[in-house]
């Protein structure tokens, strides 16, 4: 019973054939497309919206250098959205609960951001190295933190996606198991706790979306820093 918990996070696989490919590819098979009409429908004059709020809420404290990555993250975090929000769903995987993926996104995202810093303003990306007015026996203590820190944080991009995804999961998974084990047993006990698993779906919708945005902000801060 324990080991099967964690079933839900192995890719699935179809006579040898992993599908992780296909629920990567579904999402953007979801994203409504702009049609030759004059005026959208609502959903996409929603999105729209949405995209233009997000847009000039990421890009607000950047300057004109760091608008050319717009594009990229405003479509990291649908995607993301997309994979989180569809991995709610019954009988489906979530592509994000897997570290190896999420350090896929974060590392060369994170490696572009070092890069583009150390070829623009190589001075100023070398000096987030040292703080200014540091003593002199703390310098060599202090770059060696300030190094191992850069280095962490593609790290900590791919596990703070990862380790609150996995929790949600496996969180709703024991309640609905639990609530499925009690409905025999304790009817009332077995209704409050279905209720407490809607609560923390509704959660977990949320985790799902904030999550995604994080992530994409933490890029953002990153490249703010570098440009």
């Amino acid at each position: 019973m324990t080991l099967s918990f964690f079933d839900q996070f192995m890719s699935p696989t179809l006579y040898g054939i992993p599908l992780i490919a296909l629920a990567l590819t579904l999402p953007w098979l979801l994203l409504p497309l702009p049609t030759l009409r004059w005026q959208n429908n609502r959903l996409l004059t929603l999105q729209g919206w949405f995209m233009n709020r997000f847009t000039q809420q990421l890009l607000l404290p950047l300057n004109l250098g760091g608008h050319k990555w717009a594009t990229l993250l405003m479509s990291l975090m649908l995607y993301l959205i997309a994979l989180n929000m569809l991995g709610l769903l019954p009988y489906t995987f979530t592509p994000t609960t897997q570290l190896s993926m999420n350090l896929g996104l974060a590392v060369p995202l994170w490696l572009a951001t070092v890069l583009i810093g150390v070829r623009n303003q190589p001075t100023v990306a070398l000096a987030h190295l040292l703080p200014e007015g540091t003593p002199g026996p703390l310098i060599p203590v202090l770059i060696v933190i300030e190094t191992i820190s850069l280095f962490i944080r593609p790290l900590a991009l791919g596990v703070r996606l990862t380790a609150n995804l996995t929790a949600g999961h496996l969180l709703m998974q024991l309640i609905a198991t639990a609530a499925f084990v009690l409905l025999p047993l304790m009817p009332t006990v077995a209704i409050l706790t279905a209720i407490v698993l809607f609560l923390l779906t509704l959660l977990e919708v949320a985790v799902a979306m904030i999550q995604a945005y994080v992530f994409v902000l933490l890029l953002s801060l990153y490249l703010q820093e570098n440009v």
